[in-house]
């Protein structure tokens, strides 16, 4: 029977459509994925993607610490404007200040 099943038009058209649908989730997470860029000294306490030291979401202890990053478009991480100054791409010794 089940050799029958596999070649049912009804089966094939299933799981057809069911392997195409997977894929086409798979691309627009794919392309998002690579819009973004890591932007560091932006998050407020807890608010981070991740940092230096882990990928763990939420684990920055002060606001627009340095080593904390969130995800923002390509282009765009320059241009956010914090207290100490814009985001950058790279992770910050400086932030935030000493006595903040």
């Amino acid at each position: 029977m089940s050799d029958n099943l596999a070649k049912h038009p009804l089966f094939l058209a299933v799981t057809g459509a069911l392997v195409l649908g997977v894929a086409a989730l798979a691309l627009p997470a794919t392309s998002r994925a690579a819009d973004l860029e890591k932007c560091y000294g932006i998050s407020k306490a807890g608010q981070d993607d991740g940092s230096t030291e882990m990928e763990v979401p939420g684990m920055s202890t002060v606001d627009y610490q340095g080593d904390a990053f969130k995800y923002v478009t390509k282009g765009t991480c320059e241009q956010i404007s914090t207290p100490f100054g814009p985001g950058s791409l790279k992770p910050l010794s400086n932030r935030p200040p000493k006595g903040k």
